[in-house]
């Protein structure tokens, strides 16, 4: 089964088990007159309907690239995620308005036992689902499951936290019911910000986990041609398409024939293990022996010795033009120009008779 249609098949098994919940608990909220448990069948019934977004949601991502979208159109599911918060945020502050309410004006809810299993049983079914829901989400790398899968765990808190409300009441007379309220609806508030918070994250285009990011230097640096693997960008187009580029060191002498015979052999490694669709640069080294080691360790020594910068690479020296290039690799947040434009006035003054020409350069991976 393929991953999109795992994703449905998990979302229908979250639908039927959604309305279930929901059928139960608005029978069991109005004949006890609870606002809490009604409340509680509302949050299910979001839940259902995210589900259902999910499904449209992955089915319109997996539609084939085209001229207009040749990267595809898998960031459709970060955008039915925060679909999904929304909805979440607008029934947390429906749910929080009607608690308010219930505190100002008490009404005394009337529970049975009956009532009371049913609520017992909805938890259960809650920690179940919610747990099935996440674990399928993390294997399809699917963020409205995950999404959809933690909601439903804190659902089943939430369901617990009324089962509280009910048995105070039948053994106290305590009337909670807008406080308990008040506290759903927080919960309810809290997963929708998280939700939106992260969706958004992949429509901006966050940072690659670290651990990815040194995996691939690691197998691209493994081929005993490249000397370093830099400039490593990845872009996600949804969960199951990535595309990205990276600059590798070799030695000046290497032949076009055997530049291409390297560089397509890491592309298709990358994509063989990874899935990622790699494009390979070339920075060339001086030969060892020459004057540009020196000049090299100079401007490392040079450039590092400035707090906000990360490393240099690509240094090249071109002997006859006298030009060096290299790049600086910096901090975000600091004045860039003004740190190169040091680090180029002292390598001058060190070589004068060579002109220095420095790319900055950004972190943008591990």
């Amino acid at each position: 089964m393929d991953r999109s249609k795992a994703i449905v098949r998990v979302s229908l098994t979250g639908i039927a088990a959604n309305l279930v919940l929901v059928a139960f608990k608005a029978f069991v909220g109005l004949v006890s007159g609870s606002i809490a448990v009604i409340l509680d069948a509302v949050n299910n019934l979001s839940d259902a309907l995210s589900s259902v977004i999910t499904i449209v949601g992955t089915r319109l991502a997996n539609r084939p690239p085209d001229k207009k979208h040749p990267y595809g159109h898998g960031r459709i599911e970060h955008i039915t995620s925060v679909i999904i918060a929304i909805l979440v945020l607008l029934a947390g502050v429906a749910s929080m308005r009607e608690s308010v309410e219930k505190i100002i004006t008490p009404t005394a809810a009337s529970y049975t036992v009956v009532s009371l299993i049913i609520i017992a049983a909805a938890v259960l079914v809650k920690i179940f689902l919610g747990r099935y829901v996440k674990g399928q989400g993390e294997k399809l790398h699917s963020e409205s499951l995950v999404a959809s899968g933690t909601d439903a765990i804190g659902d089943a808190v939430i369901s617990a936290s009324t089962l509280v409300a009910a048995a105070l009441s039948l053994l106290f007379q305590w009337n909670l019911e807008g406080w308990f309220g008040a506290v759903i609806s927080i919960f309810i508030l809290k997963a929708g910000v998280e939700i939106l918070m992260e969706s958004l994250n992949g429509l901006i285009g966050q940072r690659v986990e670290g651990e990815l990011t040194v995996s691939l230097r690691e197998m691209i640096c493994s081929y005993p041609q490249v000397h370093g693997a830099y400039d490593l960008i990845l872009h996600r187009y949804g969960p199951e398409k990535t595309i990205g580029s990276v600059h590798i060191e070799v030695d000046e002498n290497m032949t076009a024939r055997e530049l291409h015979h390297l560089t397509r052999s890491i592309s298709e490694k990358v994509y063989a293990e990874y899935g990622i669709v790699l494009t390979v640069g070339i920075y060339a080294a001086n030969a060892e022996g020459s004057r540009s080691s020196e000049i090299r360790s100079k401007a490392q020594a040079i450039a590092l010795a400035h707090p906000e910068v990360k490393e240099i690479h690509a240094f090249y020296a071109d002997e006859e033009q006298k030009r060096v290039t290299f790049d600086l690799v910096m901090n975000f947040g600091i004045d860039a120009a003004a740190v190169c434009q040091a680090v180029r006035d002292e390598m001058s003054a060190a070589y004068p008779d060579y002109r220095f020409d420095i790319v900055i350069d950004s972190d943008f991976s591990d």
